[in-house]
């Protein structure tokens, strides 16, 4: 048995980094991996895109069932339960995989991870309000940040490449090798539960609850009501429309920057090699992001973050121009290349602070782990929505112009800004 008192002075440092790769890997398995996978597997794209595009549902229904974790046990039981549903999803997959009933047993598994890895993001971003004061929330949101987007670059970075390689020395079977992968990733998951069950401090205020259904429904009544009033009409909606069109530039640009990186000259890309493609965007520009959020997270709680929200609104978009210089100057020197990625990526770590703060300020009170799953789902749809048009609006107009219309529609992101109020106070000691 864990002494409590040992755990209460844990170092977050010891479980912050290791939880929000927990948090991030499951999503980039289900909304990229799983693509790949299905590929491979002899899908055809219309079939990836109906079944995978299900798989993101979870995410952005979650406010249903947030209450469940609210009302319900503690949030720490809730992340180590949910990460043990992951590691078994995760076998499962692996299991199935050699299976005559493959594609359903994948597909049982990867909407069972999807809806363990919502409910994980609601329990660990409850945990992390709970166990740290305000000042804390706000220097660790870039730490956080950062091991989430790196959970997403190992995803696509390593575990893709691993399958590759394991092909090779499987030639027979693709099912097999990406059995391996997942049996390999499963046992990383158990490795995190068993890290977080102990380096986990039992927070003061993540108080055990045992509601009956009955209470948890008032409790969703009550937890609704309560988002519904937390603000006048206008600040609200002006709160709203904040958290769902923030990244709309972003939305737009994530999916085809990296079709234009990678895609021949003749079809209007810059033609990298994969290896190039790892060293600019997977090396290069992810040392950007991370030193993009760090910094995002030192500065809002040094100053708080109403003092840098407007250069952190500029950081987030208007480095998206150099895409635009790409497209039509199309450079050949990776130097080049590599900087403006790194550019581009250093701004959206640095402006994607504001956001998650911003969401942990307006969260605050009462219900705050339910209403900040809420915000995670508004956020979520409105970077999943623009993303699925995308490449229809590139299609049509091609690569310059569709980064020009993403730099036009910054303006968007400035409009949503000018309205929401933040206590000047809020992120600083």
């Amino acid at each position: 048995m864990i002494n409590k008192k040992n755990t209460t002075k844990r170092s977050a440092w010891a479980w912050i980094p290791t939880l929000y790769i927990a948090e991030g890997l499951p999503n980039v398995i289900v909304t990229s991996v799983a693509v790949v996978l299905y590929m491979q597997m002899g899908l055809s794209d219309a079939e990836i895109g109906l079944y995978t595009g299900w798989l993101g549902l979870p995410w952005i229904i979650k406010p249903l069932w947030s209450p469940f974790v609210d009302l319900y046990k503690t949030k720490r039981w809730w992340v180590l339960f949910t990460q043990m549903l992951l590691g078994s999803s995760l076998a499962g997959i692996a299991f199935t995989l050699n299976t005559d009933l493959w594609f359903q047993g994948t597909m049982f598994c990867f909407f069972l991870m999807a809806f363990s890895s919502a409910t994980h993001d609601i329990a660990a971003d409850g945990y992390y309000m709970l166990e740290l004061d305000e000042h804390r929330q706000a220097w660790f949101v870039g730490i956080r940040n950062t091991f989430y987007r790196l959970a997403v670059i190992f995803g696509n970075g390593v575990l893709v490449p691993v399958a590759g390689l394991l092909q090779e020395a499987y030639p027979d079977s693709k099912a097999f090798a990406w059995s391996l992968v997942f049996y390999g990733t499963a046992a990383l998951f158990i490795m995190l539960w068993l890290w977080h069950s102990y380096m986990m401090p039992k927070a003061t205020a993540d108080v055990q609850r045992n509601s009956s259904a009955a209470e948890i429904v008032r409790g969703l009544k009550t937890m609704l009501v309560a988002f519904i009033h937390k603000m006048p009409w206008k600040p609200m909606l002006a709160a709203i429309l904040f958290i769902l069109f923030y990244r709309f530039p972003e939305a737009l640009l994530n999916a085809m920057s990296k079709t234009f990186l990678t895609r021949p000259q003749e079809d209007g890309g810059l033609g990298l090699t994969l290896a190039q493609y790892g060293l600019s965007y997977g090396t290069v520009g992810l040392i950007g992001l991370l030193l993009g959020g760090i910094v995002g997270g030192w500065l809002a709680s040094r100053d708080g973050l109403k003092h840098w929200l407007w250069p952190m609104v500029c950081a987030i978009t208007l480095p998206d121009i150099v895409y635009v210089y790409m497209s039509l100057a199309m450079p050949e020197n990776m130097f080049l290349i590599s900087s403006c990625i790194f550019i581009e990526q250093f701004g959206y770590g640095l402006g994607f602070t504001a956001l998650t703060l911003y969401m942990l300020y307006f969260s605050m009170g009462e219900f705050k782990t339910s209403h900040y799953a809420i915000c995670t789902g508004i956020s979520y749809l409105g970077l999943q929505v623009p993303a699925m048009f995308s490449g229809f609006i590139k299609d049509a107009v091609g690569y310059s112009t569709f980064f020009i219309i993403v730099m036009a529609l910054c303006s968007v992101t400035f409009l949503v800004t000018a309205f929401i109020r933040i206590d000047a106070k809020f992120g600083r000691k």
